[in-house]
């Protein structure tokens, strides 16, 4: 087997595991001993059980929970691959063009302005937040845009001006909210307290649409690697895979978002940390981050719902508090294995 297949399998048994625990641990402790076969063939077709919490747990709460978490991560971790190589930045990471604060000010409008109604069947929240990261990015292209052309460092700058102005937006809306500041403050912390069959159902589509249009074009990501002019003259369509490859990552990012809120760092620390240890090929690397991107976001999340229990705390905060320093720990070992081979 090469190693590169015992790396795969590795990695989806390790998914299994995060799979288990996810499901496994939290505020309310359920046994599996009281989980049984027939007992879930009766939930599932909603006959009588003595005892159906323990499947409440698992099938309402735990298991959309964990499923929703990996969705997530897998997403942040692949559109930051994308994003990361057709801007030639490393720093760049699925928010880059204002997904963030787009989504962001849409949700915050929704909770101050249409709190608990619904759009198109679906939250206002989630709802108003997908199609603000959209337009946002949308805004952004064109903002960057110059004789049909698209410059990286124009399109990350459009991002950060106007990833600014919304959030000062933001910050001014919420000057004059008291009832939904904490909501509006949990939501821009990221946290998958709303997870359920309803929403994986909605984002699931758009989501994996979106890595699958990414997938369809990592070997045209590759040559964009070495320059656009390289890549012109080795046949690439540079613009047109550009747009494609945003597309794809707004798509999916957006989706994902509108129901988890602003999780940060995923984007940034799976993709470089698989980078340090696989490389830069994104052939690999890319399906190696959409795959620890969710097991990186199940254990965090496993950790924001027990690490102080019964009290909850955003998931986006053991993002930021746990990967960073393991970041700043790979990278710090990366240089000092240069140096010592200079």
């Amino acid at each position: 087997m090469s190693n590169l297949k015992k790396t795969y399998l590795i990695s989806i048994l390790v998914l299994f595991v995060v799979t288990i625990l996810g499901v496994a641990f939290g505020a309310t402790p359920i046994s599996f001993t009281s989980i049984n076969l027939d007992g879930i063939y009766k939930y599932l077709t909603n006959q009588q059980l003595a005892d159906s919490t323990p499947y409440v747990i698992l099938f309402e709460m735990r298991l959309p929970r964990v499923i929703l978490g990996m969705l997530v991560g897998a997403v942040l971790a692949g559109c930051g691959v994308a994003f990361q190589s057709i801007l030639k930045n490393p720093l760049a990471e699925p928010y880059t063009l204002g997904v963030s604060s787009g989504a962001g000010l849409g949700a915050t409008l929704a909770m101050t302005v249409l709190a608990g109604t619904s759009i198109f069947f679906l939250p206002a929240v989630s709802f108003l937040s997908f199609v603000f990261a959209v337009t946002t990015v949308i805004l952004v292209y064109f903002l960057a845009r110059s004789q049909g052309q698209i410059n990286a460092i124009n399109l990350i700058l459009a991002g950060v001006v106007i990833s600014s102005t919304f959030s000062a937006i933001i910050s001014f809306l919420m000057l004059f909210t008291d009832d939904s500041i904490r909501q509006i403050f949990f939501w821009l912390m990221g946290n998958l307290q709303r997870a359920s069959w309803n929403r994986i159902t909605v984002v699931f589509i758009p989501a994996v649409l979106g890595l699958l249009i990414i997938a369809l074009k990592l070997k045209d990501l590759n040559i964009l690697l070495i320059g656009d002019e390289e890549a012109q003259t080795l046949g690439v369509e540079v613009e047109k895979t550009k747009k494609i490859i945003i597309l794809g990552a707004t798509l999916a990012t957006a989706a994902v978002v509108s129901v988890s809120g602003l999780i940060g760092f995923v984007g940034l620390i799976v993709p470089h940390t698989l980078r340090l240890i696989f490389g830069s090929n994104n052939l690999k690397l890319f399906p190696l981050s959409v795959i620890w991107g969710g097991i990186f976001l199940t254990l965090a999340d496993l950790l924001a719902r027990t690490i102080m229990i019964p009290r909850e705390i955003p998931v986006g905060i053991i993002t930021a508090l746990t990967g960073g320093p393991f970041f700043l720990f790979l990278l710090k070992q990366k240089t000092n294995r240069v140096n010592n081979h200079e």
